[in-house]
């Protein structure tokens, strides 16, 4: 029986890890890959003290630093998959997907959302090739281009804010009749001249040579096609939590996302807790998903001592 167990190889399960084999809590990390969504950037500019890195690199150094501390204390499981968390009579288990349980008084769940894909033609083959799903992540390579943003909800729209700030301009593409960000929100960048949003429109393919040049798109209400020439673009359509796996166990908001105590990352359930793009907190990012690990695992300590 092990202290806890850690699901994930994001930046929230590392912090928790790094954390409990320095507290000395036993543990068992289990993951599918290190990283988390960043895997797949190929230049991280936000990640804190770090000014580049792609994705990676950083879920290595994730790696290394567990690594580097986890000792005889923390056990690191790689690669599987966790397929159910079981409650037990002296706290819980972890089932993998190989029929491996592994027991423990507490849990950790970081096992983070994936982006809702674009469905068009060329969309899967020109991701990072100027189509991407981070802003945050990618945003800066594309200065002095003209872009475009698919998704008219708050992301889409603060997406498209942030471009503004270095991109020559930004068309964003909504696919419902009416936007569903915050209506000063939309208001607000309406006004900017740089700023063009189109709405009731589906793109129906990307092009480009090795790098994205256009898209063809429709008008859902006429049927009629056009081609917009674009130097980027950035997909804004939602998250979908990966979290299968506790959909009975815990309580999930309307998003499925893991409701949590800001405070102190517990969950609905006695001996759970959770942190990163899997919860209900107000934004997503790195730096707020290893903070959220670390607030987490210091309370699992008091809970667990």
């Amino acid at each position: 029986m092990k202290d806890l167990t850690i699901i994930g190889g994001g930046p929230a399960a590392t912090a928790v890890a790094v954390y409990a084999a320095r507290k000395r809590l036993t543990g068992t990390l289990i993951t599918q890959e290190w990283g988390g969504q960043s895997n797949v950037s190929e230049d991280v500019q936000n990640w804190i003290g770090t000014p580049h890195i792609s994705g990676a690199e950083l879920g290595k150094s994730f790696e290394v630093h567990v690594r580097e501390y986890a000792d005889d204390v923390i056990d690191i499981v790689v690669p599987k998959t966790v397929t159910a968390i079981e409650k037990t009579t002296e706290g819980f288990a972890t089932v993998t997907a190989d029929g491996a349980r592994y027991e423990s008084r507490a849990v950790f769940i970081g096992v983070g959302s994936s982006r809702r894909k674009l469905v068009a033609k060329g969309a899967d083959e020109f991701e990072h090739k100027g189509l991407t799903y981070c802003a945050s992540c990618d945003g800066p390579l594309f200065s002095g281009r003209d872009v475009i943003v698919v998704g008219g909800g708050n992301a889409g729209f603060e997406t498209a804010a942030q471009l503004l700030a270095y991109t020559n301009s930004v068309t964003l593409f909504e696919f419902n009749e009416k936007f569903l960000a915050d209506e000063i929100t939309v208001e607000k960048l309406t006004k900017n001249e740089k700023f063009t949003a189109l709405t009731n429109v589906e793109i129906t393919e990307v092009v480009g040579d090795a790098f994205v040049t256009s898209v063809k798109y429709k008008n859902r209400a006429t049927g009629e096609e056009h081609t917009m020439d674009t130097g980027g673009i950035f997909i804004e359509i939602g998250m979908i939590p990966n979290t299968q796996i506790v959909a009975n166990l815990v309580e999930l908001d309307a998003h499925n996302m893991i409701i949590v105590d800001p405070y102190t990352q517990r969950t609905s359930v006695e001996g759970i807790w959770a942190a990163g793009d899997c919860t209900n907190v107000r934004y997503h990012q790195n730096n707020i998903a290893a903070g959220d690990g670390v607030k987490a695992i210091e309370d699992m300590y008091g809970y667990l001592r």
